[in-house]
């Protein structure tokens, strides 16, 4: 009787594990270090405001995980953004121990975590709206893909430099924290520019690699014909 020798099972899914629990672990890195940051807060009040955004995302990236599961770079962009967040609320943006040591380092006269922060606010929404836009619209492939997807990412800072006008206006001195402008006029001209700055560098530098991990997960719609 001749012996028969069974092919072993293909094991990509073994490979595809690692990404599969990607997403939980970081939702749990997100999570505890958001508690975290609550005990010894600077002001609770800006911690809060600088946090609600993590508080209101993670849970509905959870609730949507099945139905639309988000690719291993935008998980990842968005942890990074959250735990940017939230070291903001810890602190408060002006005072930022990181943002301190680069201000000293380079001889400046503000602590540039707000800054950075609002780099970070162009930067991941640039990647969450190109992966939005090319999963549910035909402008894979197009040339107003990288234009709408910067449109979006300024919409979006003009929206939360006007949430910041409206707290400024509502909290008077009690939202200095929040609004971490530290004397300078210009602030909301320069988050908006450092959003922008943020939004063309996630494009410009990270477009191939998103369009990679999208065919990975096999979440593309097919190129736009024009």
């Amino acid at each position: 009787m001749t012996a028969t020798h069974r092919t072993p099972a293909p094991t990509p899914a073994l490979g595809l594990l690692p990404r599969r629990r990607l997403p939980a672990a970081l939702a749990v890195t997100v999570a505890a270090a958001l508690v975290v940051s609550r005990f010894g807060a600077a002001d609770p009040t800006t911690w809060l405001l600088e946090t609600v955004w993590v508080m209101a995302g993670l849970p509905l990236a959870i609730l949507l995980r099945h139905r639309f599961p988000l690719s291993g770079l935008l998980c990842g962009l968005l942890a990074a953004h959250a735990l940017v967040l939230i070291v903001g609320g810890h602190y408060t943006y002006a005072e930022v121990p990181a943002g301190d040591w680069v201000r000293d380092w380079l001889g400046w006269n503000r602590n540039p975590y707000d800054r950075f922060g609002h780099f970070m606010q162009g930067f991941v929404p640039a990647v969450l709206v190109r992966e939005l836009l090319v999963r549910t619209s035909p402008l894979r492939g197009s040339r107003w893909l990288p234009t709408l997807t910067i449109c979006a990412c300024l919409a979006f800072s003009a929206v939360f430099e006007m949430l910041e006008w409206l707290a400024a206006v509502t909290g008077g001195d009690a939202a200095d924290a929040f609004l971490g402008t530290q004397g300078d006029v210009w602030d909301t001209q320069w988050d908006m520019f450092c959003a922008l700055i943020g939004a063309t560098c996630a494009l410009l530098l990270l477009s191939r690699v998103h369009d990679r991990a999208l065919t990975r997960l096999g979440l593309e719609r097919p190129a736009a014909s024009s």
